[in-house]
């Protein structure tokens, strides 16, 4: 059976940011050993379940929220309960989320004890006036004193994620910043660009008086010029907006690109397991973190969705995800998976985009060209449109 991948989720911050649309509440005081106590008892709820009992992980994902935020007895005592209720990989991906502010020297040391081995740091920018836009509660340097305090600590597997495309940055701006985070060394960069979500203060600020946002046009010179200077820089770009040194990509996202089974456990969690008949399972959990503790409490459980997938939309979510991925989709492993390739399951749809020089495609491989992503969205869209 396939390794399975675990994403936790901490939904605590100390401020939510403006254009954030995860599932973070910010709470004064913090009930830390409550939510301890719910995430213990939901992984010994799935580590029972058929679908995922006894199975080896290959990654646990701490995300959030602000992880870094949580005690780190916290963390020890949840890696402690995965490690009791799973088998781990030889070498398991650890990560966990970290925003600059709450990391310190000790809090390092006491992840590294707990068995943390990759860290994620929420820099977004190196810019102090686009750090204050983004409503983010650290500066320049601590982002960087973070970078400096977590090699000094050991971690040698750190991401920095970024941000592009913000109200009046330009190019140059962006560049600095990217620039800069180079020179830091991290083995993993992930660059995104700022979406107004809805339901967002972000997406109300628009509606009342619009942001001097990027046009396409604009977009899409970010996007290149950040795919150029990374590769100069050696960074592969694996993904749309996650770009690794070699050996250095996430594996724990990966896994949600393949379309592999993941196991989600904390408030507004979202789980995924195969079907026996090439459909899909996928539950999520209640958002709210005092509705998720008092149901932990009574149920032992936490769902407040599933949603079984049948097969051909399954595929299509896959053909969704991996396209993604700058190699793509392993036509073959998709065929084993699915009962039919990619593009003998989805002709129809996907012919004219490999029409227009969007798609390439061969037996072994489905993949994007480079003009085609800034497609992608619509290339999904369109797939997903056809399997309903």
């Amino acid at each position: 059976m396939n390794a399975l991948h675990l994403y936790v989720h901490i939904p605590f911050c100390a401020h939510k940011c403006h254009y954030c649309d995860f599932n973070s509440h910010a709470r004064a005081p913090i009930p830390w050993r409550a939510y301890a106590d719910a995430l213990c008892r939901e992984l010994a709820h799935w580590a029972g379940h058929p679908a995922y009992r006894g199975r080896t992980l290959a990654s646990i994902f701490f995300g959030g929220g602000t992880p870094s935020l949580a005690e780190p007895w916290l963390i020890a005592r949840v890696l402690a309960a995965i490690r009791a209720a799973f088998p781990c990989s030889h070498d398991c991906e650890i990560t966990l989320e970290a925003n600059p502010d709450s990391v310190s020297a000790e809090r390092l040391a006491a992840w590294r004890t707990a068995g943390i081995n990759r860290l994620s740091i929420g820099t977004q920018s190196l810019n102090d006036r686009e750090l204050d836009w983004l409503e983010r509660i650290h500066d320049r340097q601590q982002a960087l004193d973070a970078f400096a305090h977590a090699r000094a600590a050991g971690f040698a597997n750190i991401n920095l994620d970024l941000m592009y495309g913000l109200p009046e940055q330009t190019l140059d701006d962006w560049l600095d910043t990217l620039n800069e985070a180079i020179a830091l060394e991290p083995e993993h960069l992930s660059c995104y660009q700022l979406t107004v979500e809805p339901g967002t203060r972000l997406a109300r600020m628009h509606n009342r008086q619009p942001l001097p946002l990027p046009n396409e046009e604009a977009s899409l010179t970010f996007l290149f010029a950040t795919r150029k200077r990374l590769a100069e820089q050696g960074y592969r770009a694996y993904e749309v907006s996650n770009f690794a040194r070699a050996g250095r990509h996430c594996r724990h996202n990966d896994a949600y690109w393949r379309y592999r089974d993941y196991l989600g456990i904390g408030a507004g969690a979202f789980g995924k397991f195969d079907r026996g008949d090439r459909g899909a399972i996928r539950y999520g959990n209640l958002r709210g973190p005092e509705r998720y503790m008092r149901q932990l409490h009574e149920t032992g459980h936490a769902i407040a969705q599933q949603e079984e997938i049948p097969p051909r939309l399954a595929a299509a979510e896959a053909v969704w995800l991996g396209l993604r991925r700058t190699d793509g989709i392993d036509c073959r492993a998709f065929a084993v998976r699915f009962g039919a390739t990619p593009w003998r399951m989805f002709a129809e749809t996907l012919a004219p985009f490999a029409a227009r020089g969007l798609l390439d495609h061969d037996a072994e491989r489905l993949r994007l060209s480079e003009t085609g992503l800034a497609l992608a969205d619509d290339i999904a869209a369109a797939v997903i449109q056809a399997a309903r």
